[in-house]
């Protein structure tokens, strides 16, 4: 499968806990244009396997899953995101931790991945989008117009994920997190099918010690640089 699509896609990459949801939802926000959050798909895979009582280790029973997921993603009226899994209200959890550690385990499935590329690109959409994952730049939207990587050290990423899951109610130690990032990073990393890594023409942007609002400017820098 190729792309054809020729409207405008900005794609931002990185590991876990690096911030790429939050500056992806923020620049397109800012530029209007559509958001893609491809590892929700992947959690929301995990998660309706799960629910259907099918094991993350039966590939072709978890790509069947894939490819009939029935999903909505909607807002609250303050921006916050909303997912729909089958009707069912899933947004607290799809962000679980043992989702993602789900979502990460499901990647690795190449047929997964090729029943959730054609739904990806689906999200490409006028006047433009912002892809936030793993394989955005490298593999999904191989030509798009701006590619980010995006990173931080392992510590701070630890750091802002036990404040976000504190900050929503849920207990979770420091430490489990830690070694979860770093578990997933090695997964992420190591995968033979669209490991994480950078594509060869993305700006490696590094968001320790950076606030949200110096990093989204970064980007939408950038942006503005493609069109001067």
């Amino acid at each position: 499968m190729t792309e054809t699509n020729t409207v405008p896609v900005i794609t931002i990459d990185g590991p876990s806990g690096s911030g790429k949801g939050t500056i992806a939802r923020r620049v397109a926000e800012a530029l209007g244009y559509h958001l893609l959050d491809s590892g929700a798909l992947y959690r929301l895979t995990a998660l309706s396997a799960e629910k259907n009582g099918i094991s993350l280790d039966d590939a072709e029973g978890v790509a069947a899953i894939a490819l009939g997921l029935d999903i909505e993603f909607d807002s609250n009226e303050d921006g916050s995101e909303r997912i729909w899994l089958s009707g069912e209200d899933v947004t607290q959890e799809v962000r679980k931790e043992s989702t993602g550690a789900g979502a990460s385990t499901v990647a690795v499935i190449p047929a997964v991945r090729a029943a959730l590329l054609q739904r990806q690109r689906a999200f490409q959409m006028a006047p433009g989008l912002v892809a936030d994952g793993r394989d955005m730049g490298t593999q999904v939207f191989r030509s798009a117009a701006l590619k980010i990587f995006l990173t931080a050290s392992a510590e701070e990423r630890a750091g802002r994920r036990h404040k976000q899951l504190k900050d929503k109610g849920m207990g979770v130690s420091l430490a489990a997190l830690s070694r979860d990032i770093e578990d997933r990073d090695r997964r992420d990393s190591e995968r033979s099918v669209a490991p994480l890594t950078p594509a060869p023409d993305a700006r490696i942007l590094d968001s320790s010690g950076q606030s949200i609002e110096t990093v989204t400017n970064t980007v939408l820098g950038w942006v503005a640089d493609l069109y001067s």
